[in-house]
């Protein structure tokens, strides 16, 4: 399997709608990967939960998938996100999104009955065997209604040949210090928890996987290579400025936020799809209040190039 050296920024790209209908506008997922990586992303994950894939029919998460990838021409790597019901689904995704050039999958198991180890296990070995890219499992039982043990996650990463590093995104710290025990530090492992991504990188975490890239790119990059440095001062500093819009992201839901914040900079994604709502009122002014004091002008500036 190639070594995919996957660190730093992982951005999440929102799947825009045009305006008048729910289509996908693919001008403005271009123009947005576009910006992520001039921004200094280290990595696109499109499809995620920030691109609202749950709510995509197949042919739209295919065209999300292939435009993402050939937007990106393999100037950084491309995560392509999966989540579903059944193995069968998953591996059928999982295939297109090789075929069409992505550089990994990140599997997210969801559940409507829960599955035990053994079956979340078989899920991943039947997907990892269908494919030859590497594979990033996806632990977030908020969305998904599967917690995935560090102890499970371990055996899989040693046992299951394509998988080889871990989303985590429970927003427990101690799961990846678990992680990094459990491997002696040898399986990567990225941070899915916007607020936890200072505790994250001191604990050993290769990279940060963020919507938030969208909106202050000059943080997200700053913090990590603050961190990189070993300037925890400043890295300090750097977080905290930025952990209200952090937490706002958070409580307000990925998509519903970042197209809200995007749209206050000047850029039209168009809304989230139902049953989603936008923002209301007195939330669009709190989420413009705190990218103005983040420096709105700036980071509208730079995103509109």
């Amino acid at each position: 399997m190639p070594n995919l050296n996957l660190h730093g920024i992982i951005a999440y790209p929102v799947t825009p709608f045009k305006d008048s209908s729910e289509t996908i506008d693919t001008d403005t997922l271009s123009h947005l990967i576009e910006q992520l990586i001039k921004n200094g992303a280290h990595a696109i994950a499109p499809l995620g939960s920030t691109g609202e894939s749950a709510y995509l029919s197949d042919a739209e998460w295919e065209e999300v998938a292939f435009v993402s990838i050939h937007q990106v021409a393999k100037r950084v790597p491309t995560v392509i996100g999966i989540s579903e019901l059944t193995t069968h689904n998953a591996i059928r995704r999982a295939k297109f999104a090789q075929q069409v050039g992505a550089d990994a999958v990140m599997v997210l198991p969801i559940s409507y009955w829960k599955l035990s180890e053994r079956e979340v296990f078989q899920h991943y070995a039947a997907i990892a065997q269908a494919i030859s890219i590497p594979i990033m499992v996806y632990n977030n039982p908020a969305t998904s209604g599967i917690d995935l043990s560090p102890e499970l996650i371990a055996r899989m990463v040693k046992e299951i040949d394509n998988v080889t590093m871990v989303k985590e995104s429970t927003g427990d710290i101690q799961r990846m210090h678990r992680l990094y025990e459990l491997s002696d530090g040898t399986t990567p492992f990225y941070n899915g928890s916007n607020p936890l991504a200072l505790e994250a990188f001191v604990a050993g975490a290769s990279g940060w996987c963020t919507a938030a890239h969208n909106l202050i790119p000059e943080f997200t990059t700053a913090l990590y290579e603050l961190t990189r440095k070993g300037d925890l001062f400043e890295a300090q500093r750097i977080f905290y400025q930025q952990l209200p819009l952090l937490k706002f992201i958070l409580k307000g839901g990925l998509p519903t936020t970042i197209k809200a914040g995007l749209q206050l900079l000047g850029i039209k994604a168009g809304t989230p799809r139902l049953p989603m709502l936008p923002l209301d009122e007195a939330e669009v002014r709190q989420l413009d209040s705190i990218l103005t004091r983040l420096g709105k002008g700036q980071l509208a500036t730079s995103l509109s190039k």
